[in-house]
């Protein structure tokens, strides 16, 4: 019986810390975007064009950036579907 003594304290501290968890983010705007950054993978960045336009790329890297484009093609084509 003296476990509840504890257990309860425990209860309300981890429930006050999880309420003002909640609240920081949503403050700090965490859940404004939530589809951006899903779908941001499935998509070119000019970034990854930059890359695979270098001509000074060793064999491996293109041959990285070769396999990242076919990956993403094949990913924009199961989308359409």
């Amino acid at each position: 019986m003296s476990i509840i003594y504890v257990l309860i304290p425990i209860a309300v501290l981890l429930t006050a810390i999880g309420i003002y968890l909640f609240f920081w983010a949503v403050k700090t705007e965490q859940f404004d975007d939530l589809d951006k950054q899903g779908m941001s993978i499935l998509f070119d960045d000019d970034a990854d064009k930059h890359i695979n336009d270098n001509s000074h790329n060793s064999a491996g890297e293109k041959e990285i950036s070769y396999e990242r484009s076919k990956t993403q093609e094949h990913v924009k084509s199961s989308v359409k579907k």
